[in-house]
């Protein structure tokens, strides 16, 4: 009897010792905060007039997706004049990997492109469940970090390297390379990249001169310091959770945008909103 108690005494104890361990296991590294340079003035590019002509010849066009090219096309643009990686690829990859800037790990953490963490990355991390459960990914004070981080993504791995001998203008060959390349599992991901650059003209981005682009960025950063954009220190301020009592109008003007786009970004049908609900929110220039 004193046998089979030791043995069953050893036996508990091997099976705590393998929990514990199991526990340290999936403890998740937060990793530190990076330093991040806040971004600079970008000039237009065309974005407010190429959205507005999209809308006037086709009205049924995703509004949320129209806001999100208002926002982030001037940062595809000056990606693609220090990287050589079209414009349109950029943001087409930028609109479907981030849900039009709404899914959670956008909003939370201004990571618009999925990018995991690998294990070269040191800063802040969080984990979603994607390929696997509870992956980690990078996360960004700004969104401008994400579209850099994103170049570098493509011009630093090897396997995109062929990528760069097509022309920034030859945005079909780049579709195709980069499901080639591995850039994604989804056998139609060349498909729905090309469908969001042309139902939505992001061709055009790709056709901003170099020269008249930099100029323009220099004279903006030299001379104009009103436009310069809000620090975002905390992600969280890129959503607002609706308290009770609270309007679209008040808050609206708590974040200096207008009722209109606080609708368009949001795609609200009317002024009603419910206690709990977020709602989307673009600093703006």
């Amino acid at each position: 009897m004193k046998l089979k108690s030791i043995i069953y005494i050893l036996f508990f104890l091997f099976l705590v010792s393998c929990g514990a361990k199991k526990e340290l296991v999936k403890t998740k590294n937060p990793g530190i905060v990076i330093a991040e340079p806040q971004p600079e003035n970008l000039p237009s590019v065309n974005e407010i007039e190429i959205t507005k002509k999209l809308v006037k010849n086709n009205n049924r066009l995703n509004k949320v997706t129209l806001a999100y090219i208002r926002e982030f096309a001037p940062i595809a643009v000056r990606e693609m004049h220090n990287y050589k990686i079209p414009a349109s690829i950029t943001l087409a990859q930028g609109i479907l990997e981030s849900g039009k800037g709404k899914s959670e790990l956008a909003l939370k953490s201004n990571n618009h492109f999925g990018i995991k963490c690998h294990t070269s990355w040191q800063g802040e991390r969080v984990y979603h469940d994607d390929d696997e459960k509870g992956e980690c990914f990078r996360k960004y004070v700004y969104p401008e970090t994400s579209y850099k981080d994103h170049s570098l993504f493509l011009t630093q791995r090897k396997r995109y390297a062929f990528l760069f001998d097509y022309k920034t203008t030859d945005y079909k060959k780049w579709a195709f390379g980069l499901k080639k390349a591995g850039y994604a599992t989804d056998k139609k991901y060349p498909i729905k990249l090309l469908k969001i650059i042309e139902d939505y003209k992001l061709y055009q981005f790709d056709n901003v001169k170099k020269g008249t682009y930099n100029n323009a960025l220099q004279k903006l950063n030299k001379t104009n310091t009103s436009t310069k954009r809000i620090a975002k220190e905390n992600p969280k301020n890129n959503y607002h959770t609706v308290q009770r009592g609270e309007t679209l109008y008040a808050i609206s003007r708590r974040y200096g945008i207008s009722v209109p786009l606080l609708k368009e970004i949001n795609n609200l049908v009317s002024n009603n909103i419910s206690i709990g609900e977020k709602l989307l929110i673009y600093t703006k220039k």
